[in-house]
């Protein structure tokens, strides 16, 4: 039951100009500086002004945003709030703190982790079917809940796997970020996915996250940082991890590569992923996705962003077997398949897949797809 309305956050907002949206951001903003993100949007903070009690760390940022905004100290109890977490006794902070490592002791086992990588793998399907438009935020809830379990939770193997579930669920909400066109905060959750990943101990999760997160640098065209980036954790993971993921690490590094102008490199690197690939054990890794089609297209897509005429050929044989639930990969597909006509000088086959390419970005809200798509289109003007 939630309590009457909160009078006194709704003044202390009212003073300090900020709307449901700045707030919002503000304390989203706070808590990511203490790697702490929070999936905070504006219903929570509707939530909190219909006098429902926001979680402790919120409350505080939220604290902290109105001081700094109104030039004095703003305390909880000035908000209406005592400074507990619903559910918690009111006892002081040592016993607070005392009852949220029993509750975690208490709850945390194998069963639960896997029911968060579970909710992590339906948020990893609909985004790849739907798009991140209106799965990022469901994304950073998810993570905000085992970030506050890892927070309290004792070292040993659950704690471990508890790391390994957040640094991927953090990784995803970063990819979420990216194709929304906003590599900065990609760049933030990624951040807290190495965290998580270091405290997992498991070398393919921090390999993943780690170069994964050079693509934000690839976005903004800092082309050769993001190939020091990735290059460095292949070094790292070699001899560490199976065979797919050594294959994917270097076909990501084959894309940077590309990026970067480096044919030859790149050419190298495909080779290298695919040989890895041909040597896999049956490894299953639920974060990756990459078989001998996905390897061709990534390799059609090097070759397409090298100005290859061979690009087309691996490409359109990666259209024919292309899974169709994989929406956005199929927005990303029709992309390099123009770029590879663009090569060639066939504007008809430029102007059909950039439609098509065009279409399927718009069903995933891809602002990343949107983005290529324009510069293509300026290339072939």
């Amino acid at each position: 039951m939630t309590e009457a309305r909160n009078h006194r956050l709704e003044q202390a907002m009212h003073d300090a100009g900020l709307s449901h949206k700045a707030l919002a951001r503000a304390v989203r903003e706070l808590a990511h500086r203490d790697g702490r993100p929070l999936g905070t949007d504006h219903t929570a903070v509707s939530r909190w002004l219909s006098g429902m009690r926001p979680r402790s760390a919120a409350a505080h940022y939220v604290a902290e945003v109105l001081t700094r905004r109104l030039g004095r100290p703003v305390e909880l109890a000035d908000l209406g709030w005592d400074g507990r977490e619903a559910g918690l006794p009111a006892t002081d902070e040592l016993d607070e703190l005392t009852a949220r490592l029993s509750h975690v002791r208490a709850s945390l086992d194998s069963g639960l982790v896997a029911l968060l990588e579970g909710q992590t793998q339906t948020l990893r399907t609909l985004d790849r079917r739907l798009g991140a438009g209106r799965l990022l935020a469901q994304t950073e809830s998810h993570l905000e809940q085992m970030s506050d379990l890892l927070a309290y939770a004792a070292e040993g193997p659950q704690r471990r796997a508890l790391a390994s579930a957040a640094a991927e669920a953090a990784a995803l909400a970063g990819w979420q970020a990216l194709d929304l066109g906003r590599p900065d905060r990609a760049w933030s959750l990624h951040e807290t996915a190495k965290s998580a990943a270091r405290d997992s101990e498991d070398a393919s999760v921090l390999a993943h996250v780690t170069a994964q997160q050079a693509y934000a640098l690839l976005d903004i065209g800092r082309t050769a940082e993001a190939r020091d980036q990735i290059q460095r954790t292949r070094r790292a993971a070699a001899g560490r991890v199976p065979a797919v993921m050594s294959a994917w690490l270097s076909a990501a590094d084959a894309e940077a590569a590309s990026a970067d102008g480096a044919p030859s490199d790149a050419h190298d690197a495909l080779d290298d992923a695919d040989a890895a690939l041909e040597a896999g054990d049956g490894t299953v890794l639920p974060f990756l996705f990459l078989d001998a089609n996905h390897l061709a297209r990534w390799r059609g897509s090097c070759l397409a962003q090298l100005g290859n005429e061979e690009a087309l050929e691996s490409l359109q044989s990666a259209l024919e077997l292309h899974d169709p639930t994989f929406t956005r990969a199929h927005a990303g597909l029709h992309c390099d398949l123009a770029t590879a006509y663009l090569v060639r000088g066939e504007m008809d086959g430029v102007r059909r897949h950039t439609a098509e390419a065009s279409t399927l970005a718009d069903a995933t809200t891809s602002v990343r797809q949107r983005r290529r798509l324009e510069r293509l289109l300026k290339r072939s003007a």
